[in-house]
């Protein structure tokens, strides 16, 4: 793309020199005329058709000079005269009627002259590159593109030119508006995310990576247990999973099988994963207070694992039949289980308390690989109140921002509260009942459920039960 040219006009200092001095000749000839015209006896009648002479002609100049100023530069072919036409595939970034974007990603050998060749194929298929990465490996150079096509362009054609061109292991995707952000940009902005809310991080490591599944191994399971061995402190990568230290303790696995992770996005994922380990647990301490139907006022507010105590406190005081429609059963170890269920590493959680602190409901927002789970808790005498249906819209106004396609309760058909709560969602609704569990599954995107997609599986989901 050359480089725009000034819009001022250039002042030659020939042109400044000659128009002076037919300034001064004309000045010189006009009094000689005017003295000579003077002596008869029309003369001032015809200075008085001289002067408005002159004051047209010098009118008609100034048009001239004005249209010639606005005209085409010799070197501009638009004809703009301020700016030069745009190149092949410049224009507005976002996608046009005849355009769309997208990502691309492909492997080509680390020498000169291989990402020249492969420019060129993509501008002779009228393809625009709006931004590039470089990922270098040992024995070559992945290149990530953001591209602009043609929408006629096929991605087979796309992928069959690349090849042409030297480009391996080609992989397309469709791209958005928000894609454009260039790359330091977006990660600063996920390092802040993550600064101030530890359980961002997850969601961080999956924008950064793009499609992937990430799943948060404790180094106890729930029943007491070792999990294995922990990731060592500068993790593991090995081509599509990698697995870094969780600050908590245990092991973050993140998986992408369609597209092998490089060293690069490696180390930016285990960079973020340390700023989280410096910074130590942290949540926004903000609260709103709520008025109930009957006058009494709570507080809603994020919850960690520093409210364990009281969580503790909420589950001694629920009935047996509160306990076991929340867990599905029994509950044998409910500080581990508390533990787990409170870790940012996990999801969020919101607790609903009193004036005196003290907590009543608990409302939990679950990352489960590619699915979002929400679990609510209410104490008996603060049920029916309103608070769970609070909860619950705030949960899922969550997992809108944080970009998931649905989210899905698992509970059981006499839980009327928890249903009835979710079909106040007034959003697509999907049921499943599996061995007398019933789990809603609610469409965030307003699209009615697939029902060729399986419903998950309670038995896999210890998490929320």
């Amino acid at each position: 793309m050359n480089p725009r040219k000034s819009a001022r006009p250039t002042h030659r200092w020939r042109h400044d020199v000659i128009e002076l001095a037919a300034m001064f000749t004309a000045v010189v000839v006009a009094d000689s005329i005017a003295k000579t015209i003077a002596k008869g006896p029309d003369g001032p009648y015809l200075l008085v058709f001289s002067a408005i002479a002159l004051v047209a002609t010098a009118a008609f100049h100034t048009w001239w000079a004005r249209r010639r100023g606005h005209a085409p530069p010799a070197d501009d072919p638009g004809g703009s005269g301020e700016h030069p036409p745009p190149a092949a595939g410049t224009g507005p970034v976002e996608e046009s009627a005849g355009t769309v974007l997208w990502r691309m990603r492909t492997t080509v050998r680390d020498t000169p002259g291989s990402l020249a060749a492969l420019c060129s194929v993509l501008a002779r298929h009228g393809v625009d590159i709006l931004t590039l990465q470089t990922h270098p490996l040992a024995d070559g150079t992945v290149d990530e593109f953001l591209l602009r096509a043609p929408a006629a362009l096929e991605t087979g054609t796309l992928t069959r030119a690349v090849a042409s061109a030297g480009g391996n292991d080609t992989w397309t995707e469709r791209a958005d508006a928000h894609d454009l952000v260039d790359t330091p940009t977006r990660l600063l902005g996920l390092a802040t995310r993550t600064a101030l809310d530890s359980a961002e991080l997850p969601l961080a490591l999956r924008q950064l990576l793009g499609r992937c599944t990430l799943h948060s191994i404790p180094a106890v399971s729930l029943s007491g247990r070792p999990n294995g061995e922990t990731a060592p402190v500068e993790g593991v990568l090995e081509e599509t999973s990698m697995r870094l230290r969780d600050p908590n303790g245990g092991t973050l696995v993140i998986e992408r099988p369609y597209l092998p992770f490089t060293p690069t996005e490696f180390a930016r994922a285990r960079a973020l994963v340390e700023l989280d380990a410096r910074l130590g647990p942290r949540v926004p301490r903000g609260q709103d207070v709520l008025t109930l139907p009957e006058g009494n006022a709570i507080a809603v507010r994020r919850a960690d694992q520093r409210d364990l105590a009281a969580a503790r406190a909420l589950h001694d005081r629920c009935s047996q039949r509160t306990l076991r429609l929340r867990y599905h059963g029994p509950v044998g170890d409910a500080d581990r289980y508390l533990d787990h269920l409170l870790s940012p590493r996990f999801g969020r959680t919101l607790a609903a308390q009193t004036a005196s602190g003290r907590i009543v409901a608990l409302g939990h927002l679950l990352w489960d690989g590619d699915e979002t789970e929400v679990a609510l808790m209410v104490e008996d005498d603060w049920q029916r109140r309103g608070i769970g249906a609070e909860l619950l819209g705030r949960l899922v106004a969550m997992a809108e921002e944080a970009g998931c396609d649905s989210v899905y309760a698992v509970t059981q058909s006499s839980n009327t509260g928890m249903v009835a709560a979710m079909r106040g969602l007034n959003l697509p609704l999907d049921y499943q009942i599996e061995e007398g569990t019933l789990v809603v599954t609610a469409r965030l995107d307003g699209r009615p459920a697939d029902p060729r997609e399986p419903a998950p599986r309670p038995e896999q989901r210890p998490a929320g039960r």
